[in-house]
């Protein structure tokens, strides 16, 4: 397999240039229109949202649905932009893809680059929590061996096809749904006292405003709350990279750009207004037993605990195949960038580009190892490093977004199927936004908190961006080397 040589400044914007299943790039149209359905849905779900959000709701109080609304409305100003983008130019390298095209090779390269070094991180946090969860259940098998158990099974079914990451992902989102779906039913039947075999009497939404009002801790938690559930949010764009290994993936993008909204105020929003409704902002359950555990608890749902640690746990698996998918692509696309070793750009019969899997599975397994090793230093620098990752994707989204507009109303208008709104002013916002919450984690001074996270993530991207840098200097002076002897020698 030979690697394209990479975009050029004058070259347009369509999917013959980018790496796109169309473009003859060795990966099969394998997922199904209702895999990509669950992706996209599942996509925003993730194990964060089960697990985190209680601690969001005692900084904030009732007022953590306007934290997750301020989030929830940037991700979907980004993934508009990012479906503009996806749906004039479908490609597996997406967001990287593009902002090789509109802001310069180091710009696809950097944030490239950082997406899998985020995801593969990830890979490593999933498998741990998974593997602490099943351990709870069957501790005859060690935590390290259930670790290794869960990467070891995924792994072997992202190489197998696409379509079996699809079919497992298809699963554990409709699980994922299914069971956010029950619990705002349930949920809301409680909230009006109408609840069939539950004693919990009817609150109303009094909860909203009894316990020191909507927001008992003032406004400025709202920007707390802002940083606790910021991250649990990412993922929303691997649809947008799955697309491009479907058989239509401008439709696809298309459908999930413009279900978004609807995605997060439900999943989201909806289910966070249960919580808060249900029970005070400060019940201590809400800490001690997680946000859903305490609300399913005050209903009189039996067991609901172990419900929610089989939720959670689907989750993190669905995590898991999704960060194992996302980076091995991500690896992909930049092998045929010529921006990785050109092995990540081959792939199997079946389309599977398994040294790009491969790749991205051991550092996941060396990231476990560390954090078995190492929590407290090794593990936590890499934590710290990746945390600000999601923040700079979206970032660069958004600027990439601002010269690709250009770029397809010049070139190509006809493909401009998903327009963002506003252009360019909303764009702008959601930069102004981005860079705010940036600079308000700033002055979180934790160990291991915002600050922390903004400062080693900010330091390994300039890193890889003078990497870029350099290679694209070496690049060029070996181009020319050639010309240079020539002329010497003449």
């Amino acid at each position: 397999m030979t690697t394209r040589p990479p975009l050029t400044a004058h070259e347009p914007a369509t999917a013959d240039h980018v790496d796109g299943v169309d473009a003859g790039s060795g990966l099969k149209a394998g997922l199904k229109n209702r895999h990509l359905s669950m992706i996209a849905i599942g996509g925003v779900i993730g194990a964060g949202l089960f697990v985190g959000s209680g601690s969001g709701i005692a900084a904030a109080g009732p007022g953590i649905l306007i934290s997750y609304a301020l989030v929830g409305l940037l991700v979907v100003l980004v993934m508009r932009m990012l479906g503009e983008m996806a749906a004039a130019n479908p490609s597996s390298g997406s967001f990287s893809a593009y902002a090789d095209r509109a802001l310069g090779r180091w710009a696809g390269f950097t944030i490239g680059w950082l997406y899998w070094f985020f995801w593969v991180v990830v890979l490593a946090v999933e498998a741990t929590a998974g593997a602490k969860i099943l351990a709870g259940w069957m501790p005859g098998v060690p935590q390290w061996g259930w670790a290794l158990i869960v990467m070891t099974v995924l792994t072997v079914s992202n190489l197998a096809s696409v379509a079996s990451y699809g079919e497992f992902e298809f699963w554990f989102a409709g699980i994922k749904v299914v069971a956010i779906g029950a619990f705002i039913v349930l949920g809301l039947l409680a909230i009006f006292g109408v609840l069939p075999g539950s004693d919990h009497a009817a609150t109303g939404f009094t909860n909203l405003t009894a316990h020191g009002g909507f927001l008992p801790n003032g406004p400025g938690a709202i920007l707390t709350g802002v940083l606790m559930v910021v991250f649990s949010f990412m993922g929303s764009e691997i649809v947008t990279l799955a697309a491009g290994e479907s058989p239509d993936p401008r439709g696809a993008v298309t459908k999930a750009t413009n279900s978004v909204i609807w995605r997060i105020a439900v999943f989201y929003l909806g289910s966070i207004f249960v919580v808060v409704s249900l029970l005070r902002w400060d019940d201590p359950a809400i800490l001690k037993d997680g946000s859903y555990v305490a609300a399913l608890d005050s209903i009189g749902i039996p067991h609901a605990a172990q419900i929610m640690n089989t939720v959670v746990l689907t989750a993190v698996l669905s995590c898991l195949n999704s960060g194992l998918y996302t980076a091995s692509r991500m690896a992909f696309s930049l092998s045929r960038r010529s921006d990785a070793p050109a092995s990540f750009g081959r792939t199997t019969e079946r389309g599977v580009p398994r040294t790009a899997i491969l790749a991205s599975v051991v550092f996941g397994f060396v990231a476990v190892a560390f954090n078995y090793l190492w929590p407290d230093t090794v593990f936590q620098f890499l934590l710290n490093s990746s945390g600000a990752i999601a923040l700079f994707v979206w970032l660069v989204i958004c600027f990439s977004q601002l010269r690709m507009r250009k770029i397809i109303e010049r070139e190509t208008p006809e493909k401009l199927v998903v327009r963002m709104w506003l252009y360019p002013y909303l764009t702008w916002a959601a930069i102004g936004l981005i860079t705010f919450v940036l600079g308000y984690m700033l002055t979180d001074a934790a160990d291991g908190g915002g600050r922390d996270q903004v400062v080693l993530s900010t330091a390994v991207a300039a890193a890889v961006v003078v990497v870029s840098l350099v290679r694209q200097r070496v690049r060029r002076a070996r181009a020319t080397a050639p010309a240079t002897d020539g002329a010497a020698a003449s």
